[in-house]
């Protein structure tokens, strides 16, 4: 372990990486304008991955400034937006950029990107604007559908090029927009089959996950019907979009089994389109619940290996009592370890090397620290939490709830909050309490003025 750098040193190293790292990009920048633009899709995560929450869909994709706001005040993680299809009404799209998509996967939001183009050849609200510039899908019969199967690889191959030019990662779910339409017209319903079956196919060529939206009792009902009766029929979406605009925050409808796309291959869009106003900013949405994946998952989490770190306590610790406390010292090394201010063994003695790395890290992090040596629960409270500031919500998981649900049971007496990785209702019941002892107001989300009273160790 390397030995502990002063406050001053790790502050200039910090300086200088970060100044070299700005020197590098405005070279590339310089030599190769499109090189920096590249950069910031290059490491996008896969979307929408593991997640079970909820979500929205607009035509136009928001501002960033309508969508900062709303991850800070909304209880959304989840964004529908528009990236193809000449039959979709917001085909502008001055917001929808690689730089907008990477600015909203890193802030944590889940996208699902979305083509609204050739529609069922029986409805009648389409072409929307006329059939040179948006066809419906061609009913002919021929060749089992071959018209139709054109049109499903053509459009297809056209949404990947979209994505791909967005910095949509490839295992990223796309979803086709198939309006309801009369699914009782059989050359209607199986040219639109057809064409959903080769665009799925030339989707999963590219690298997709296939998605598809429709009605509930439309399009879906069509899908899951095939599945049950003709599963060998024509290629199957990966995930269905349901639209169902009963209220009910899940992914279940009358129209359809649960057996069909369960589990977590789910999204389900229960309320209509709507004006809602989240810290000042109003859009108009329809409401979405996704269960996709692994559904709200966290990884497992060890910063020690075999190390035990969650406790439903953490008791203040003494050159008197630690010796009771065998493995929340071991805890207390792994924690002061991972942040570079113990290199001993990681053996449960409270020895004066731990001592010394408990008031090293509480001097150099503010917060108060009783002369004897003691570890408090406010230096608890702090290591634990010691991190990045960000928002959480119903359907965040991952290491940083973990940060929280530790933090909170050392801040909390009585919380017995369960490290679970997943934030739930107990979670943001304690987080309540917390707030309430510290003099917060209570919030949905978790957000800096939370952070920062954690990080200073006040309970």
């Amino acid at each position: 372990m390397p030995a502990r750098r002063s406050p001053a040193l790790r502050a200039s190293l910090t300086t200088l990486t970060a100044l070299l790292a700005l020197a590098a990009l405005l070279v590339a920048q310089r030599s190769d304008p499109a090189s920096l633009r590249l950069s910031a899709t290059t490491t996008n995560r896969v979307t929408p991955g593991d997640f079970r929450g909820y979500g929205f869909d607009q035509c136009s994709a928001p501002s960033q400034a309508a969508m900062d706001t709303w991850m800070r005040t909304s209880p959304f993680l989840a964004v529908g937006i528009y990236i193809s299809g000449n039959s979709r009404a917001c085909r502008s799209q001055p917001n929808l950029t690689p730089g907008w998509v990477s600015a909203q996967l890193a802030a944590g939001w889940k996208l699902l990107p979305i083509t609204l183009g050739p529609q069922a050849a029986c409805n009648p609200r389409y072409p929307r604007y006329s059939k040179s510039i948006d066809p419906t899908i061609n009913p002919s019969t021929t060749s089992s559908y071959a018209a139709a199967r054109t049109q499903g690889r053509a459009e297809a191959a056209k949404t990947a090029d979209a994505a791909t030019a967005l910095g949509i990662t490839k295992g990223s779910t796309l979803w086709y927009d198939l309006e309801s339409f009369d699914t009782s017209r059989t050359a209607c319903r199986e040219s639109a089959l057809s064409f959903l079956s080769d665009y799925t196919r030339v989707l999963h060529q590219r690298g997709y996950v296939s998605g598809v939206y429709s009605s509930a009792g439309s399009g879906i009902a069509m899908l899951d019907q095939v599945r049950a009766e003709r599963p060998t029929a024509y290629t199957l979406p990966d995930a269905i979009w349901l639209a169902r605009w009963d209220d009910q925050a899940n992914t279940s409808t009358t129209y359809i089994p649960d057996t069909g796309w369960n589990p977590g291959r789910r999204v389900k869009q229960y309320q209509g389109g709507h004006n809602e106003t989240w810290g000042r900013v109003t859009i108009n949405i329809d409401r979405d619940f996704l269960d996709l994946g692994r559904g709200a998952y966290a990884a497992p989490d060890r910063p020690c290996a075999a190390v035990r770190v969650n406790f439903t306590t953490y008791p203040a610790l003494t050159t008197a009592n630690a010796s009771s406390y065998p493995l929340q010292v071991k805890a207390l090394q792994c924690l002061l370890h991972v942040a570079g201010y113990y290199a001993g063994q990681l053996n449960g003695t409270y020895n004066n090397a731990t001592i010394a790395g408990v008031q090293h890290w509480a001097a150099d992090h503010g917060v108060a620290l009783v002369a004897d040596g003691r570890t408090s629960r406010s230096v608890w409270v702090a290591l634990l939490a010691a991190g990045s500031h960000p928002i959480l919500k119903t359907g965040s998981a991952g290491s940083d709830v973990r940060r929280l649900q530790r933090a909170l049971d050392a801040a909390v007496p009585g919380a017995n909050v369960r490290v679970t990785g997943i934030y739930d209702a107990a979670t943001s019941s304690a987080m309540h309490t917390y707030q309430s002892v510290v003099g917060l107001p209570h919030t949905a989300n978790l957000t800096d003025g939370t952070w920062t009273r954690l990080m200073r160790g006040q309970w």
